[in-house]
C-alpha cells in the first residue's frame, strides 16, 4: 500500500507519539524497523501518519520499547484501530486539510474548552451569521466554497447531537456578542440562538464582560480532551490559519488559562441574562 499523501492531524499525532516511545528507548529507527521485519522508511512512514498501523503492531511496538504507560498504549492502540471515514471525509478536495482536521479533533474529543473574544464559537453559530463572519474576511470566497465551509461548520455541530454528547464549555467576551459583523436582525438571531444552544444538555457558556480584568495573554482557542490527558490537543485559532499544540508543557499552561478565565466568566445563568440584554440593545 502506497504512503498516504495527506495524513490528517490525528494520524500524524498517533504516529508521533510512538516516535516519542522509541525515542524514550532510546532506539534508533533502523532498530525499530528490524523489529517489525522492514526497512528503516517503513518506521519513519508510520511515525509521520503516511503509513497506517494495526492495534496489534502498536502494543507490539510499545512492548519492544518497554513503555510502562499502559493506559497510553490502550489509547494509542484505539486510535490505531479507527476505520471509519467521518462525515468531514466529502469535504476532502473542497476545503482545506485545516477544516477536516477540526472536525476529526471535536468527533473523537471527550470534552472541549474554548474561549472565544472576537466571534461567536464556531459550534454556535447559525449558518446566517457564519456566512456574514466569512464574507467579511480579507480574501473573497468563491461562492461554491463558501457555501462548503458554511455547510462544513454547521455539520460540526451534530456532536452536540449524541445522546451521550461530549462536555462543551464555552467562555465568550463581550466583544464578540457585540461585534458587527452582520446586519442586526441577523445577529439578533444569533444571540437567541446562543441562548438556545446554552441550555443544551452538556453545554456550559459563560460571558466574559467588559468589566472583567482579564490578562493579556488571553486569545482565542480550543482545548480537546481526549481519553487520557496526555492525548488533549489545543487547536488555535487565527483569522488566517490555525494550528496544532500537544507538548505536555503547553496543554498545562493552556489548561491554567482556561481556569483563570473561567474564574471571572458570568455563571451561566447570568451569562444568558446578559446575552438577552444585548440582543434587545441591537
Amino acid at each position: 500500500m502506497p504512503p498516504r499523501s495527506y495524513p490528517t492531524a490525528r494520524q500524524k499525532r498517533l504516529g508521533a507519539e510512538l516516535r516519542k516511545l522509541r525515542e524514550r528507548a532510546g532506539m534508533s529507527g533502523s532498530v525499530a524497523a528490524a523489529f517489525l521485519g522492514g526497512e528503516r522508511a517503513q518506521i519513519s512512514h508510520i511515525e509521520s501518519g503516511r503509513y497506517g498501523v494495526s492495534a496489534e503492531r502498536v502494543r507490539r511496538l510499545a512492548t519492544h520499547y518497554s513503555a510502562g504507560d499502559r493506559h497510553l498504549v490502550d489509547a494509542l492502540a484505539g486510535m490505531a484501530e479507527e476505520r471509519t471515514k467521518g462525515w468531514w471525509e466529502e469535504y476532502r478536495g473542497v476545503l482545506s486539510p485545516g477544516f477536516l482536521d477540526l472536525a476529526e479533533l471535536e468527533h473523537h474529543a471527550t470534552y472541549l474548552r474554548c474561549i472565544q473574544t472576537l466571534h461567536i464559537p464556531g459550534l454556535l453559530q447559525t449558518p446566517d451569521y457564519s456566512r456574514e463572519l466569512m464574507l467579511g474576511g480579507i480574501s473573497d470566497l468563491p461562492p461554491g466554497e463558501l457555501n462548503a465551509r458554511v455547510r462544513h461548520r454547521a455539520a460540526r455541530r451534530r456532536i452536540l447531537d449524541r445522546p451521550s454528547p461530549p462536555a462543551y464549555e464555552a467562555l465568550v467576551h463581550e466583544t464578540a456578542l457585540r461585534m458587527r459583523y452582520c446586519a442586526p436582525d441577523t445577529m439578533r438571531a444569533q444571540l437567541e440562538f446562543l441562548c438556545e444552544m446554552s441550555r443544551c444538555p452538556g453545554v456550559t457558556l459563560r460571558v466574559i464582560p467588559f468589566e472583567a480584568r482579564i490578562t493579556s495573554s488571553v486569545h482565542s482557542m480550543l482545548y480537546a480532551g481526549a481519553t487520557i490527558p496526555r492525548l488533549d490537543t489545543v487547536q488555535l485559532d487565527s483569522a488566517f490559519d490555525g494550528g496544532f499544540l500537544d507538548a505536555e508543557a503547553q496543554l498545562a499552561r493552556y489548561r491554567t488559562l482556561l481556569d483563570s478565565v473561567r474564574s471571572i466568566a458570568l455563571d451561566p445563568e447570568r451569562s444568558r441574562l446578559f446575552i438577552r440584554r444585548v440582543a434587545r440593545e441591537l
